[in-house]
């Protein structure tokens, strides 16, 4: 997957709302950002990629499905880390 980095200058005041707001008025794109205030533009995935991510979140959602220990998400979950970055994983557990 290749990414489009758009480098955010610190006057610009970047806060978490603007980006929400971004992002609420790009829907049809994946958006991240970095710590260090850089909004990344990811591209769609190939075929090949998409199958293997299905694939291994399915896996990941069963298995938690069966145990109960926590949330499984997938790559449209946006998730806000201690570094101030915001990204979103193929696939996630919590």
């Amino acid at each position: 997957m290749t990414a489009i980095t758009l480098q955010i200058p610190k006057s610009l005041k970047f806060t978490d709302d603007k980006f929400v707001e971004i992002v609420a008025a790009n829907k049809d794109l994946r958006l991240e950002l970095s710590s260090q205030g850089e909004l990344s533009i990811m591209s769609p995935t190939g075929g090949e990629t998409g199958d293997r991510n299905l694939e291994l979140g399915g896996q990941v959602w069963f298995w938690n499905r069966q145990n109960g220990l926590g949330k499984a998400f997938d790559s449209s979950t946006g998730f806000k880390l201690p570094n101030g970055a915001t990204r979103s994983p193929d696939v996630s557990w919590i």
